[in-house]
């Protein structure tokens, strides 16, 4: 039998939608609810994701794309029963513009959201597996898991190597916020655990639960994306976000806790009982295992809410050692800056941190962490992509050059009711899937009898 194909993870970023707005429509994130309807600049949120992208591949890691979301969505104002023309459906939603904003959030840009990932180096039948997220909790998050399916079938379409599943079925009682509740952490000897917070119970209750803020993630569906991802049962360690966590603003467990390979960071309200939680992953990874825990005296919860050092990237480097990839807001912050500069000078994997600006997108909530979903895979799976997203520097021009003949540089939120800027959209979005070569993942791309279709 041959040996397995040894992996990388690669970081497949979700670029920022022409449609990049301000909307406050996440109960729990505090950033979002800050920046409710202020006016959000969609090419630097597009160029500052890009950027990312760019620092991230020149650390010698390994980074791919993911396209925007079609916003607003006019589908699901048809599904709602708004008929006739998208001009005329949009001259309706000026009426209702909480609705309008709900089918115009920005939040698919946050691909950690996108799906739970499984290599086919940890799965039963040796293929690597996606379930892309229900985000049921929240109406306006709900209906990206089809355009997320879409898009994961395009790229990893080689069934022999690939599963991309449906996401989970039920209302909130199999509530689904995908790879930002979940961590993959490797051991000695090779031995893996995939960590998976949950915030409630869905069927039966869970006990302790937040106040203040609603919990999002069921344990049922976290244990259903384990069983789907073909995990051995061994290697699954499920735990409870703390609900004073919760209440504090981690509405995902990459808020106040981040992995990747034996490193694990956390904050002590990242799990209701973080001992019981360490002790769970050294029984499975042994002592290669290296946890370094902030406490509320060091780190307060707000500033790590407030500044994101959790939400930080991992990546391993290609000497082998660690890198953090930290928002500018965490150096910033006298308190995250010296938690990370602690990590630093601690022995464990991280050689570097590095500071990027991602303001856009930290002003609706989402750090570096957010914007990224991590895909472990082999070099022939690589090869194996069905469009071309892996970033180099002709796609990174490419791209660059797209956003800045397609994005504006202002929008508030009374502006998604603007036909203009919706045919501005479309126009960007059927472009891009030619230059990715990932084909009619869109609805108006698939139904071209649309009015005002590109």
């Amino acid at each position: 039998m041959a040996e397995p194909e040894p992996i990388s993870t690669v970081n497949f970023d979700g670029l920022v939608g022409p449609t990049h707005n301000f909307a406050g429509l996440s109960p729990g994130n505090v950033a979002s609810a800050a920046n409710d309807g202020a006016v959000s600049n969609p090419r630097d949120a597009a160029l500052q994701g890009l950027a990312k992208m760019r620092a991230v591949a020149g650390l010698g890691v390994p980074q791919a794309v993911l396209p925007p979301h079609e916003r607003p969505h006019l589908g699901t104002l048809r599904r709602l029963g708004f008929r006739g023309a998208d001009e005329a459906i949009l001259a309706r939603m000026a009426k209702e513009p909480r609705l309008l904003r709900a089918v115009s959030s920005a939040s698919g840009m946050w691909a950690a959201n996108a799906a739970t990932v499984a290599p086919a180096t940890d799965t039963l039948d040796g293929r690597t597996h996606f379930v892309p997220a229900n985000l049921r909790f929240m109406f306006h998050r709900s209906i990206e898991a089809e355009g997320t399916t879409r898009a994961l079938r395009a790229i990893f379409a080689d069934r022999a190597r690939f599963v991309v599943h449906d996401a989970l079925p039920g209302g909130e009682h199999f509530a689904d916020e995908g790879a930002a509740n979940h961590t993959r952490l490797v051991g000695d000897d090779g031995a893996v655990a995939h960590l998976f917070g949950w915030g409630r119970g869905g069927l039966e209750p869970a006990g302790s639960a937040p106040k203040r803020f609603p919990a999002r993630q069921t344990r049922e569906a976290s244990s259903a994306v384990a069983r789907l991802l073909a995990l051995r049962e061994d290697a699954v360690v499920l735990a409870q976000q703390h609900p004073e966590g919760i209440d504090r603003g981690a509405f995902h467990t990459d808020v106040l806790a981040v992995g990747h390979g034996s490193l694990l960071l956390m904050h002590e309200l990242a799990f209701l009982e973080p001992e019981v939680v360490t002790k769970a992953l050294r029984d499975r990874l042994g002592e290669g295992l290296v946890v370094v825990l902030a406490t509320e005296a060091e780190l307060p919860a707000a500033d790590a809410v407030a500044t994101y050092p959790f939400n930080s990237q991992l990546v391993t480097l290609p000497d082998g050692t660690t890198a953090v990839v930290a928002p500018s807001e965490a150096e910033q912050n006298p308190r995250s800056r010296a938690f990370l500069e602690r990590v630093l000078a601690e022995e464990n994997p991280v050689s570097r941190i590095l500071y990027l600006d991602v303001r856009q997108s930290m002003r609706n909530g989402g750090g570096p962490a957010c914007l990224r979903l991590r895909v472990p895979l082999g070099r022939s799976d690589l090869g194996a992509l069905a469009a071309r997203v892996q970033l180099d520097a002709k796609l990174d021009a490419t791209l660059v050059a797209w956003i800045e003949r397609h994005y504006r540089d202002r929008l508030l939120p009374a502006d998604l009711a603007d036909p203009g800027l919706h045919r501005e959209s479309m126009t960007a979005l059927d472009e891009l899937t030619t230059l990715l070569g990932l084909g009619p993942i869109y609805d108006f791309q698939r139904d071209p009898a649309r009015v005002g279709a590109a």
